[in-house]
């Protein structure tokens, strides 16, 4: 799959890369801007980690700015907190988000709240790096979406590409910040997608959404891989039942873009919300949760939440627990029964 460059980031010379070169590309020259960043997790030296994203720059940074360590998650991101106390700018990667649990005691009780329990006089800007989500046959231990327990914990920023644009504008954001931020990539596109990608220096700020396509009838939220499904759906629904659908990608879910949603509500009167965690306590929750406190008068049907099973993730049945154009083309036309 190829897709156009952004409206508004024209200009200069582009290539087309996927969203994996576009990761690697942002790290290389973030690494040679600024020599405090340091990289580091299990294999991601002369290995390149295990979808090949830091390959190559053991070779050209060396064995002090690309550090391979031990299989301990509570290693790694202790030692990046520490790195990022003495003004260091550690990338820590995990290999699959799935794996964080036996070091999440450092991103919750260190990482995220030295800012505040120092009153300022302390930072951590450690980015934290790792695939994230389904759909590439990994079962119940290479298939997580965890990102709503991320967000609970407050002092974090997280981000979460879906092309390979936004890919580098976010990370180099992350990188260039004084704040923890965990940055999620959808391995699923890893090398699905390819888009044009600019030369140029640009960022791209968080909680600020794009709008992916423009519609007037139903609003769809979502972020990550979904945003696929959820085009596929918007523009098949048009072309068999002329249902106009916008769709929004956050791109950012803390802080997530509340003018950008409730600017589209206001428009729609109806919102559908799209993420492939489980349904409780999602952030699909969370956005129907905030519309329905700001913006009920607009709303003119329930919100539906398209989301994965409150069941553990499975391996042979994965097919169905993805949220996928069918099941979103359902949800748009259950909105639309409502006057």
């Amino acid at each position: 799959m190829v897709i156009k460059l952004e409206e508004g980031s024209k200009g200069g010379s582009k290539k087309a890369v996927q969203l994996r070169q576009a990761i690697r590309d942002t790290l290389a020259e973030e690494m040679r801007r600024d020599d405090r960043i340091i990289v580091l997790g299990e294999d991601v030296g002369r290995r390149g980690g295990v979808f090949l994203v830091t390959e190559g720059l053991i070779e050209e940074f060396g064995e002090e700015r690309v550090i391979d360590t031990p299989l301990s998650e509570a290693g790694i991101l202790g030692v990046a907190f520490g790195m990022a106390l003495y003004g260091l700018k550690p990338v820590a990667e995990i290999q699959f988000i799935d794996f964080v649990w036996p070091g999440f005691d450092q991103i919750m009780n260190e990482i995220s709240k030295v800012r505040y329990r120092s009153g300022g006089q302390w930072k951590a800007p450690v980015v934290i790096r790792a695939p994230y989500g389904g759909g590439i046959g990994g079962g119940l231990y290479h298939s997580q979406s965890p990102e709503a327990i991320f967000a609970h914990m407050g002092g974090v920023f997280i981000a979460i590409p879906s092309t390979p644009y936004n890919a580098k504008g976010l990370l180099r954001m992350a990188l260039r910040g004084d704040d923890p931020v965990i940055y999620l990539e959808p391995k699923k596109i890893y090398l699905a997608v390819k888009e044009e990608v600019p030369d140029e220096d640009y960022t791209i700020p968080f909680g600020k959404a794009r709008i992916v396509r423009e519609g007037k009838d139903v609003t769809i939220i979502t972020y990550g891989y979904m945003v696929y499904p959820s085009t596929q759906a918007a523009e098949e629904i048009e072309k068999e039942e002329g249902i106009s659908v916008e769709v929004i990608d956050l791109q950012t879910i803390v802080p997530f873009d509340r003018e950008a949603i409730l600017n589209s509500v206001a428009k729609t009167g109806r919102l559908i919300v799209v993420n492939e965690s489980p349904k409780i306590a999602s952030m699909a929750s969370e956005i129907a949760a905030f519309v329905a406190e700001k913006a009920i008068e607009y709303l003119i049907a329930p919100i539906i939440r398209v989301t994965g099973y409150d069941t553990p993730y499975p391996f042979a049945q994965q097919i169905y627990y993805h949220p996928d154009a069918f099941r979103i083309k359902r949800a748009i036309k259950k909105v639309m029964e409502w006057d």
